[in-house]
């Protein structure tokens, strides 16, 4: 107003006249007229306003997010599972995961780290071909924390502790008869009870944890892995990195990484060679920064046993018209499949979407960096998944834009949502429910691994519908609901979990495990489809007081109004579905009952053990021998 009255003062009154009519024409435009237009046409007939809108909506929506191509399969909700369906879904009920990521992890963490400076910090969730049968496997890197060195010197930064060490891998369903996870792949350097996961090239230079530089082919000992008390040392024979062969790399490599000591040391001769964005993330960001990456990179081993991280990539944008946008973008496509060696650092990138428009323009400008996803080699081709972070926005976006009628979806009359567990918070599991498995989908002949997401009806607990992403061959990148008749009760994952802990039996075991200083911690729910019928199974881990490895104790198999709680998944299928239900390998819940006299003979041998370490000064078996003498005893005060 001060302004004004400056203006009126010096004679400009035209100024002051036209500032105020912008003023007035703005808040006319930009306020009532818009107020005006939505009370007095739109809203009383709000429908038939903005129903050439919704249209666009839905379908741009639709095919921004590939949610135009998802098949829809409808299910009858009548079948009924008898003991011959069990039967027939034998490899289903093998592949029941009976192993959260974080109880895993922290029994890894335990018996398989074997040193202080090693870290499991992801587990991976893949299917292999073992002996002709499709298994899901759970695999886990072991790499190296430099900041867990016990000496955090130059010279073991740098030169001499370089990578981390194979992995640990093993089936989703199988325990040993302490509770135990059954590994295929296990201790170091990397034994395997199978051909088709043996590493012949364990060593991981490139990782999730390797964010580092370091200098290899120096003349300091690289260690390669502890060999009882001893360590064994090697030289690295990759082709990565950059050679340091005259004074003037050096000192380039000692300015860039802000270190007089490159510059300075003697170790660093004109054959080492500099390994720098070494973090998977960091490399592939530094090729293609024009990507999305997947949160979830995972590793496989090939025939030729090497170790390769494959990472899904995205093309993105946030200007599809008429699309609904989601975390900041409102088109997204999975066009990228990238792997990287872990032990040579070599990134290839395969287009795996050639109908994107983004990635063909991005294959014009950088035509030597994409190649086409045929060329890519047949045993990593088979170990290609659906990626999760493309199916958890697909599936939110999915339980609205499944309405493709203008009305409904107006109204939102038939809306979904996902279901959370909250009985997996301790466990560190997802609580969408989203999980990969292997099982025979509805009107197929075989098994074949999937990524599966289940969802209810908004404000109910019951499931209506069930999303798949296909994974294998042909059908890779296929999207299937199936859904159940809406005046079908079909119990949703928060009903079956109510009920479980209304169980008398169940809430009576846990209250008397609590008395004695344990820790109950109850696992995912798992949803299985069977042929058109849901099966639920969900596992309970023991932790005894101020114990860190998590044992498999029971195993909760729930169908229709049926519960039980066993020591086995197949005792829990025989007690719902009658004997013969049986179809896992013999493992933990088939064991013969230990009893006290069994127990004490194992504590004596790990006492003798612990003993004979302690004299020969082998001060890592002796730890190890202790710990398992802790849970023999344990095992015999609970029983």
């Amino acid at each position: 107003f001060a302004f004004l009255r400056n203006i009126f003062a010096s004679g400009k009154k035209w100024v002051a006249l036209s500032l105020g009519a912008y003023f007035v024409v703005w808040i006319f435009g930009a306020i009532a007229y818009p107020t005006l237009l939505q009370k007095l046409v739109v809203a009383p007939n709000e429908l038939n306003k903005e129903d050439p809108f919704i249209k666009h909506n839905i379908a741009f929506t639709r095919a921004a997010f590939g949610l135009d191509k998802i098949e829809k399969r409808d299910l009858t909700g009548e079948t009924v599972l008898g003991l011959d369906d069990i039967r027939k879904n034998d490899s289903t009920i093998k592949n029941v995961r009976l192993w959260d990521r974080q109880p895993l992890l922290d029994t890894l963490g335990q018996v398989q780290e074997i040193r202080t400076y090693y870290d499991f910090v992801s587990v991976d969730t893949d299917r292999y071909n073992i002996d002709g049968e499709l298994r899901q496997i759970m695999l886990s890197p072991r790499e190296l924390n430099s900041e867990s060195l016990p000496s955090r010197s130059f010279i073991n930064e740098r030169l001499a502790f370089t990578h981390g060490f194979g992995l640990a891998a093993g089936p989703v369903n199988q325990v040993t008869a302490e509770g135990l996870p059954v590994l295929f792949v296990k201790d170091i350097p990397p034994s395997s009870t199978t051909k088709y996961l043996e590493i012949k090239r364990p060593e991981i230079y490139f990782g999730e944890l390797s964010s580092d530089y370091v200098f290899v082919k120096t003349k300091a000992a690289e260690f390669n892995y502890p060999k009882g008390e001893k360590n064994v040392f090697q030289t690295y024979e990759g082709k990565a990195g950059v050679k340091i062969d005259s004074f003037w790399k050096k000192l380039a490599f000692a300015l860039r990484f802000g270190s007089l000591r490159v510059l300075l040391s003697n170790d660093i001769t004109s054959q080492s060679r500099a390994l720098f964005y070494r973090n998977i993330k960091e490399r592939v960001q530094k090729i293609a920064p024009f990507l999305q990456l997947d949160s979830d990179p995972y590793i496989v081993t090939t025939k030729e046993g090497r170790l390769v991280w494959i990472y899904d990539a995205y093309t993105t944008s946030d200007k599809y018209p008429y699309s609904q946008t989601i975390n900041g973008i409102n088109y997204i496509r999975n066009s990228v499949k990238i792997t990287i060696d872990a032990y040579d650092g070599t990134v290839q990138l395969y287009v795996s979407d050639p109908e994107d428009p983004l990635i063909q323009t991005y294959q014009k400008i950088f035509p030597k960096v994409f190649r086409p996803l045929s060329e890519t080699p047949a045993d990593l081709k088979e170990h290609l998944r659906y990626p999760e972070d493309i199916f958890s926005y697909q599936s939110t976006l999915y339980a609205t834009y499944h309405m493709d009628q203008p009305q409904i979806f107006y109204n939102k009359e038939d809306q979904w949502v996902i279901p959370l567990d909250t009985s997996s918070e301790e466990t560190g599991e997802e609580k969408t429910m989203m999980r990969h498995m292997i099982m025979k989908l509805p009107e197929q002949e075989k098994e074949e691994f999937i990524l599966m997401l289940p969802f209810t009806p908004r404000g109910k607990d019951n499931l209506i519908s069930w999303l798949v992403a296909r994974n294998d061959g042909e059908n890779y990148g296929k999207l299937v609901v199936y859904r159940f008749p809406k005046q079908k009760l079909i119990y949703g994952p928060k009903q079956v979990n109510a009920r479980i802990s209304q169980d008398a039996e169940i809430s009576g075991q846990i209250s008397l495990w609590d008395q004695r200083g344990s820790q109950v911690i109850r696992g995912a729910m798992l949803v299985i489809p069977i042929e058109e019928a849901l099966l639920y199974v969900q596992p309970l881990y023991l932790r005894g007081e101020g114990g860190k490895i998590p044992e498999l104790k029971r195993v909760i198999v729930a169908y229709e109004n049926k519960i039980a709680m066993e020591e086995t998944l197949e005792a829990g299928l025989a007690k719902i579905f009658g004997e013969g239900a049986s179809v896992v390998e013999k493992t933990k819940t088939e064991k013969e009952q230990v009893t006290e006299t069994d127990l004490a003979k194992q504590a004596q041998d790990a006492y003798e053990a612990a003993i004979k370490a302690q004299k020969e000064g082998n001060w890592a078996t002796y730890g190890e021998e202790v710990r398992r003498l802790g849970e023999i005893l344990r095992k015999m005060q609970n029983k």
